[in-house]
Order: C-alpha cells, then sequence, then structure tokens
C-alpha cells in the first residue's frame, strides 16, 4: 500500500518544495543576490542573469500550482520533469565551466555545486516523470490513507531536505551543536587549527557575507591568520563614481570560530580598490 501512494503525493511534496523555491527567486533584490557568483552569471552576464533567475522563479511557482491544485493533470508532471532535466544539465555546465562558482539556484549563499545539487534536481526529474503515474489526486490519499499518506510525505520530504544545502542551517547544524554539547569538540585540548573550509563556511553563513555577495566574483583567492584573526580575500566588482571597479573584498573572522561554535560570528569586512589602493564603501544588505 506504501508504495502505492508515492504517486498520489509526489504533487504534495514537489509542488511544496518548487513553489518555496520559485518564490524565493522572484524578489528581484534577493535574485540580484543569488545571481551574484554563480555559474548563471558567467552563462548570462550582467542583468541578463537576474532575469533569468526570476524567470525560472516564476516557471517553477506555476508548475507547483499546477501540482497542487490539478495533481492529474499531465502539464504539472510533464514540466516538472522537464525542469529537473534543465536543472541537471545547467549543473552539469556549471561543474566544467565554473566549479568552483554556486549554482544559484535556491539559495543567496555561495556554495560549489556538490552531489547533493545533482541529487535533488534528479530525483525533480524523477518525481515529476513519476507524478503521471497518480491515478488518484493527493487529497484522496490523504483522507483514504492519511496516516501511511503522512508517513510517504515525510519520508519524500526528509529525502528532499536532506540533499538541500541551504537548508543545513535549520537542521544541520543544530544536530552539530547538540552532538557538541553532548561529546565535546574534537579540536578541544588539542593545538590543531579550525581547517579553512570550516571558517569558510561560518563566513558564508554571515549577514557581512550577504552584504558583499553581490560584489564577489571569484572564489576565495588568498587567507592568512594574523593576531586571532583569519583573513579571507575574494576579488570583485563595484560600481564607483567612474563605473564599475575591480575590487579585493577582504574579511576577517575569529581564526577559532566554527558554524558549531558561532552562531552569529563578528565578521569584519572591507573592500578595497585593486588599482587606486582606497577603500570603498560596503554594500548594506536588503
Amino acid at each position: 500500500m506504501l508504495l502505492g501512494l508515492f504517486p498520489p503525493v509526489l504533487p504534495l511534496v514537489l509542488g511544496g518544495l518548487l513553489g518555496w523555491s520559485g518564490s524565493a527567486k522572484l524578489p528581484r533584490r534577493r535574485a540580484v543576490r543569488q545571481a551574484a557568483g554563480s555559474a548563471l552569471e558567467r552563462l548570462l552576464p550582467g542583468r541578463r542573469a537576474t532575469l533569468a533567475l526570476r524567470a525560472v522563479g516564476a516557471a517553477e511557482v506555476a508548475l507547483a500550482a499546477a501540482l497542487l491544485l490539478r495533481p492529474l493533470s499531465p502539464v504539472g508532471a510533464a514540466g516538472t520533469a522537464a525542469l529537473g532535466a534543465g536543472f541537471l544539465g545547467y549543473l552539469g555546465y556549471a561543474r566544467a565551466v565554473a566549479p568552483e562558482s554556486s549554482c544559484g539556484c535556491t539559495s543567496d549563499r555561495h556554495q560549489p555545486v556538490t552531489w547533493r545539487s545533482f541529487t535533488r534536481a534528479g530525483l525533480v526529474a524523477v518525481g515529476g516523470a513519476c507524478c503521471a503515474l497518480a491515478r488518484a489526486p493527493w487529497w484522496s490519499a490523504l483522507a483514504r490513507h492519511p496516516a501511511a499518506a503522512v508517513a510517504v510525505i515525510a519520508v519524500l520530504a526528509t529525502g528532499l531536505v536532506a540533499v538541500s544545502g541551504d537548508l543545513d542551517q535549520w537542521w544541520l547544524l543544530p544536530l552539530r551543536r547538540v552532538r557538541l554539547r553532548l561529546l565535546g569538540h574534537p579540536l578541544a585540548g588539542t593545538a590543531g587549527e579550525v581547517p579553512l573550509a570550516a571558517t569558510v563556511e561560518l563566513l558564508e553563513r554571515s549577514l557581512a557575507w550577504q552584504a558583499a555577495a553581490t560584489v564577489v566574483r571569484s572564489a576565495l583567492v588568498d587567507h592568512w591568520d594574523s593576531d586571532g584573526w583569519r583573513i579571507l580575500r575574494y576579488s570583485g566588482v563595484q560600481d564607483g563614481p567612474d563605473g564599475p571597479r575591480p575590487v579585493s573584498v577582504v574579511f576577517a573572522l575569529d581564526a577559532t570560530a566554527t558554524a558549531e561554535t558561532a552562531g552569529e560570528p563578528v565578521v569584519r569586512v572591507s573592500v578595497v580598490d585593486e588599482e587606486r589602493h582606497h577603500i570603498m564603501a560596503v554594500p548594506v544588505p536588503a
């Protein structure tokens, strides 16, 4: 019985996913932040990346409405399968052309494309195709077998959340903090340094990163430790009085902090004109 419930409830789960991810792309300022530093920006330079991202968001919202309101219609199923396949192609392009860039799919955090991104896109494609197998709408499945349908929905939603890196802050980080409280920090009592990747992860979850994300145009260029601070330098472009200027975006964080030990880290950020060597104004987050 459980396997037979998968096709009817898939439109509900995929509709929720597409509605959430699509609506997140529609606000212009958020779309600008998502497109900044992504592979999409390399494919479509300038404002076209933002416009394309918002167009994809509108398509996702439309597909979500079709899946939720008319789950037996082939339009929603076929469109979702095609969207998932398109995402797989785009992710393959991103990995080949700009492996250090983010995909800009669902989050404005700078996070390189990983196997989790491919897995989620594949699940969307396969899930869309499986929606065509449904013989009853999701509300009928919930009415006839409420407990079993809720269990299936929970399994599907858990799988999608597990492969969504931009949702880690809602479940993975709290689990890590609980583990640290119970078992202690693995580096406690040792002379080991915090790994660079842990510092970068902490930075990319901070408000300072959100403020400067529209300026950053590269992966990490250089880093060093000084007086208890870890300095991270990125290249970028910022508009000045005489047009776009090449800049260095420099962040400074506590060298001993990680995402598990500092929820809201203290981050210093400076934007330096690379040619004139003077400090420029740091963008203010929306």
